[in-house]
């Protein structure tokens, strides 16, 4: 696996394959890779002839500054990672780079980015929706991969992509969990041992609500009601807690289709989301 630093390094190294007609694979990631980018990785491998890799932590869809500087980077341990799980290509700028002097430019997705992630966190799928343009077109790839975890991101991705007419296709894998059932996330190594307890509250709460639908309950209130108690019984309390269209993340009152429960809550210090389809789908 070759590391590369700039665009044109990028462009460079892609150029011959693309000429011969491989497919290329990107997965964005920010670093602190575990199995849930593994599985992202290797799913690339399976489907494409060239795996490229992006690592870059970005500063623009962070509100906090604490937590951008606490955010994990381990550069050698990522590539190691990422090379064992099949990628050809890593590509890990420098915030200059990506972002040069007198950089003006922000790509704002409408609807779909401004509830619960949006509401909660202004301004953070603007420099998600503006730094996953730019890695879309340095690499040019004919699939990108992106973990469902963070379902509010893949729906603003695919709207972005969807609306500019970009030549690729956006696949979304399911997420992966801890054996019990913790969802991975690069933030879980930051929970003290009671708040990592604790943390099971998220997925206490969709399971609940799952089961509901599942036994027939259909409105959203009531569903939203068992979720909530079921994450009190943690003594975690949500800082959202919705039901949503899985595509347009719009509320629903009533699950006649498909629909997305989606939780964020503060665990301790650590702020942690999730999300779990129901319904018929």
């Amino acid at each position: 696996m070759r590391t590369l630093r700039t665009v044109s390094e990028v462009r460079a190294a892609l150029a011959e394959p693309r000429r011969a007609g491989r497919s290329i694979g990107l997965v964005p990631t920010m670093g602190a890779l575990h199995q849930g980018h593994v599985s992202l990785i290797r799913r690339a491998r399976e489907d494409c002839d060239e795996v490229v890799v992006s690592l870059f932590v970005n500063p623009a869809q962070f509100n906090e500054a604490a937590d951008l500087a606490a955010y994990p980077r381990d550069e050698a341990r990522d590539a190691a990672l990422a090379a064992d799980a099949g990628a050809d290509l890593l590509w890990a700028p420098a915030v200059h780079d990506v972002y040069p002097p007198g950089f003006a430019t922000t790509v704002h997705v409408g609807g779909v980015s401004e509830s619960l992630e949006g509401e909660h966190r202004p301004g953070h799928f603007d420099g998600v929706a503006t730094v996953v343009t730019k890695l879309l077109v340095a690499v040019a790839p004919d699939v990108a991969y992106f973990g469902r975890k963070d379902a509010q991101q893949l729906a603003v991705i695919r709207r972005l992509v969807r609306d500019l007419a970009l030549p690729l296709r956006v696949e979304g894998l399911p997420t992966v969990r801890e054996a019990d059932g913790l969802a991975l996330s690069s933030r879980n190594a930051r929970l003290s041992p009671d708040d990592r307890r604790r943390a099971l509250a998220l997925k206490r709460g969709l399971d609940a609500a799952a089961a509901a639908a599942t036994a027939g309950t259909t409105d959203a209130e009531a569903l939203r009601a068992a979720a909530l108690a079921a994450m009190r019984e943690h003594a975690v309390e949500p800082e959202y807690l919705a039901v949503v269209d899985p595509d347009t993340f719009d509320p629903v009152a009533d699950v006649n289709g498909a629909a997305l429960v989606a939780v964020a809550a503060r665990v301790g210090e650590i702020r942690l989301i999730d999300n779990t389809l129901i319904g018929r789908h």
